[in-house]
């Protein structure tokens, strides 16, 4: 697991190739409770690229907030494909960004199943327009889990905007 100091770092790179495409970010959590946006905002001058962000930790929020539909929770649930993609999107429009970062995943120590034990995190990202995602597994306590999927959604980041500018 990354240092806090590793993950500012981290942080503060994505922030300077947001500046640098003169693009605004923005964040739909729910397992991370904001915790992207905490670290974005750390940065003096993040307010040129970060204008807003979602913490939809209820599905009820992720509804009402995001547009991800009932039906999409229903079929796949809240730590899934579809819905961090749906979440990835609605956050995108509505805060009228380029780049838009949603995780949803289950953190511990409780809450777990089989098909999604603890440790189970979701990534949507919308880059521009295009939707992708990616699943990953961590371990550790609950706080370990959070930190680390902090860390991956601003890796992802990263990587997904220096493809793009190459």
């Amino acid at each position: 697991m990354l240092r806090a100091t590793d993950t500012q770092q981290l942080a503060a790179e994505l922030g300077a190739l947001l500046l640098r495409k003169k693009w605004f970010v923005t964040t739909a959590e729910s397992c991370t409770g904001g915790g992207i946006a905490y670290y974005l905002t750390a940065i003096a001058g993040s307010s040129a690229y970060l204008d807003r962000s979602f913490v939809t930790y209820s599905n009820k929020a992720k509804q009402q907030l995001l547009g991800v539909r009932s039906a999409t929770l229903l079929q796949f649930g809240a730590v899934s494909d579809e819905t961090v993609k749906e979440m990835a999107q609605g956050a995108a429009l509505a805060a009228k960004a380029k780049l838009a970062i949603a995780v949803s995943g289950v953190a511990g120590p409780g809450g777990g199943s089989v098909d999604k034990p603890v440790g189970t995190v979701w990534f949507g990202f919308w880059l521009n327009g295009l939707l992708s995602s990616q699943q990953q597994h961590f371990s550790g306590d609950r706080q370990q889990v959070r930190q680390q999927a902090i860390d991956h959604a601003l890796q992802q980041s990263i990587l997904l905007l220096t493809a793009l500018s190459n």
